[in-house]
């Protein structure tokens, strides 16, 4: 556990910690090593040898699939957002890393991405590829739930709050499962929208939670100077890394949150670090393309 250093400007006495699950693995990091792990159990069980996911240019769902494939016997194959990177001279980082796994890529337009649950296209995929494990955008289904989870241990019982920060979902509804009576979890979309109270009710079994969408700084992979200066100036303070599509958002509004008196005073919180590191490089890429400034 990390203990949140920097307390300037805060006027509530809290315990602030960090769960790093980015240290899980290099690659296979933090949440995507849990909503992984079953999924990955369950592929092996059924005999598949080709794990089939989608995923945008900067995807860590698809860097830790391609690095799972590597690492544990699997063919992998990325259905990527966005056809025009197909004859991209060359691919960013995240997209280079899975390919030097062996990810096999097939990009697609928008129109065509946003039917990527339908049957149609899921036959159309299987007529193309063959037989293959299917794992969902961003990994979130009951397995992945499951593996979110373990997460939390026996340790974390005496935390007040859970932060987590919310893409699709999974994670903040293995929290939720998992938590305690007294316990809240308190998720950080990354996006814009309202749409995730019904997704995460789909997994969730308990009402201990609620979701903040104050801090998606303009939606999915948006950042803004003020979020970059926070992000570098936390790292100085605490030594801890946080990428700024998911854990930079969620750690802004926890800080934002405590001056504004949110929390009870001599709350406990703990944040859950759920990795997401890869995304630093790729977002330093659109960065220095903008003359902005760069995350250290």
């Amino acid at each position: 556990m990390i203990q949140f250093k920097d307390k300037r400007n805060l006027h509530v006495d809290n315990q602030v910690d960090i769960k790093p699950e980015y240290l899980i693995h290099p690659y296979i990091s933090g949440n995507k090593y849990r909503k992984l792990k079953y999924n990955l159990i369950e592929a092996k069980l059924l005999e598949k040898q080709v794990l089939l996911t989608f995923g945008g240019a900067y995807s860590n769902h698809i860097a830790a699939v391609a690095s799972a494939g590597k690492e544990y016997g699997f063919e992998t194959i990325g259905i990527i957002r966005g056809e025009e990177l197909e004859n991209s001279d060359k691919l960013n980082s995240t997209l280079m890393y899975a390919k030097t796994c062996g990810m096999q890529f097939k990009f697609v337009s928008r129109e065509v991405y946003r039917h990527k649950t339908s049957k149609g296209f899921l036959k159309q995929l299987e007529k193309e590829f063959g037989d293959f494990y299917l794992i969902p955008e961003g990994g979130t289904n009951d397995l992945a739930v499951r593996g979110c989870k373990e997460i939390l241990t026996e340790r974390d019982k005496t935390y007040d709050f859970i932060c987590c920060s919310v893409g699709t979902g999974g994670t903040i509804s293995g929290l939720i499962n998992s938590a305690l009576p007294h316990q809240k979890i308190l998720g950080f979309p990354a996006l814009k929208g309202d749409f995730l109270q019904e997704e995460i009710s789909k997994f969730a079994t308990n009402k201990n939670w609620e979701l903040n969408t104050n801090y998606h700084f303009g939606g999915y992979a948006k950042i803004t100077t003020e979020l970059i200066a926070f992000i570098n100036a936390f790292k100085r303070s605490n030594n801890v890394p946080l990428d700024p599509i998911y854990t930079g958002k969620m750690m802004f509004g926890i800080y934002d949150l405590i001056k504004k008196g949110y929390f009870p005073k001599n709350s406990k919180i703990l944040a859950i670090h759920t990795g997401g590191l890869l995304g630093i490089e790729g977002m330093n890429q659109r960065l220095k393309q903008q003359n902005k400034p760069l995350i250290v």
